[in-house]
């Protein structure tokens, strides 16, 4: 069997995490966790890998990056960060924890495309010791071939064993048509969009609304950006399945701390050093109004 695009590209380290390499730049992973709340407390329930792309040892942003890849190798490059997320995935984080991966749906222009990306995702996941059934794909916003394509390729991930979550939801009505057509596992709320609709007692309001509304079809919600405390509360209260941000943990490089939450769902008691401080839930006293940033003493 020919060796895979995505591998090609590895780097295996001696504490069993990997690296990419891709032209002048080295890849590594950053994970995220992704909190529930259950009865009353936040426990890691997935984690979203992030690329970290560097130049010459300096750090340089993700954007600056995947702004140098021609068109024609968008591919390729998707292909190996998605391998070296699973790979460290497998390497450094809980078992029973959900991994979230992202899919540009630009890119897979017929199904024969899709096909062998899964294949290979297959073989990664194998070599990973990773079931399908913890990988989420996060499909993007980037407009596809056609909307057939989208459908046979979403379909085609359904049917590998892998869970969908829509990223970036706004509720303008491209989004609301992305849900119907798409019919996710999770959808993930825009960060910006949230903070907005956090700030007045109709927008939080409305928010409530659609988390219940996507609850009520099976959909879980995830809020993403929330850097805040009084933004994580209302969170809670708006009945919103899970939560992500730096109020709660901030992405670290692979291999991570992160293997802690393995051993207890509470974040609270995992926050045992430095690097996982900050993964504490306030639970302090606030000022009774429900809603916004701009609140009365």
């Amino acid at each position: 069997m020919s060796r895979s695009i995505g591998l090609a590209h590895i780097i295996r380290h001696d504490d069993g995490t990997s690296s990419g390499v891709w032209g002048i730049y080295t890849l590594q992973s950053a994970f995220q966790p992704i909190f529930a709340f259950k009865e009353g407390k936040l426990s890691v329930a997935a984690f979203e890998g992030l690329i970290r792309p560097f130049r010459d040892g300096e750090p340089q942003s993700p954007m600056a990056f995947f702004s140098t890849c021609p068109a024609a190798d968008r591919l390729h490059v998707e292909a190996l960060t998605r391998t070296l997320h699973l790979l460290n995935a497998g390497a450094c984080l809980p078992q029973e924890a959900s991994i979230f991966v992202n899919f540009d749906p630009s890119v897979f222009t017929e199904r024969s495309i899709a096909d062998n990306a899964l294949r290979e995702m297959r073989l990664v996941l194998h070599e990973a010791g990773i079931d399908p059934g913890r990988v989420v794909c996060e499909v993007t916003e980037q407009r596809s071939a056609s909307q057939e394509t989208l459908h046979s390729f979403v379909a085609a991930l359904k049917g590998n064993g892998f869970r969908i979550a829509v990223d970036d939801y706004g509720a303008d009505d491209s989004d609301i048509n992305r849900i119907k057509e798409l019919r996710p596992d999770i959808v993930k709320f825009d960060a910006t969009w949230i903070t907005q609709l956090m700030e007045s007692g109709a927008g939080f309001a409305l928010l409530t609304t659609m988390v219940k509304s996507f609850e009520e079809q099976g959909i879980r919600t995830v809020f993403e950006g929330i850097e805040e405390g009084w933004q994580l509360e209302l969170a809670e209260k708006s009945g919103a399945s899970m939560v992500q941000g730096f109020v709660l943990a901030r992405p670290e490089l692979a291999p991570t701390s992160f293997r802690v939450f393995g051993k207890t769902p509470d974040p609270v008691a995992a926050a045992s050093d430095a690097s996982t401080a900050s993964i504490v839930a306030p639970r302090t006293a606030r000022p009774a109004k429900a809603f916004g940033r701009r609140v009365a003493p």
